[in-house]
């Protein structure tokens, strides 16, 4: 946006995958298809609009969100 300084980073997926990667993701075990896929949808409503200064901001906000989801449990 004209006037603004800095970076925006806002490019937010969340996706399925076998073999977890945790140091260039946030892995988080479910026990089915469908809480995985209810787990997804609630990442990407949470995170999808939200606009981070940077990409480390946005990979420490959605650990730290996965981090306390998993503590509810």
């Amino acid at each position: 946006m004209p006037g603004l300084r800095g970076l925006a980073c806002s490019d937010f997926r969340a996706t399925l995958t076998e073999l977890p990667n945790n140091e260039r993701g946030v892995a988080m075990e479910c026990a089915s298809e469908a809480e995985s896929a209810a787990l997804v949808a609630e990442l990407e409503a949470h995170f999808g609009l939200q606009r981070f200064l940077n990409a480390a901001a946005a990979f420490d906000g959605v650990k730290d969100y996965v981090a306390q989801r998993m503590a509810r449990r």
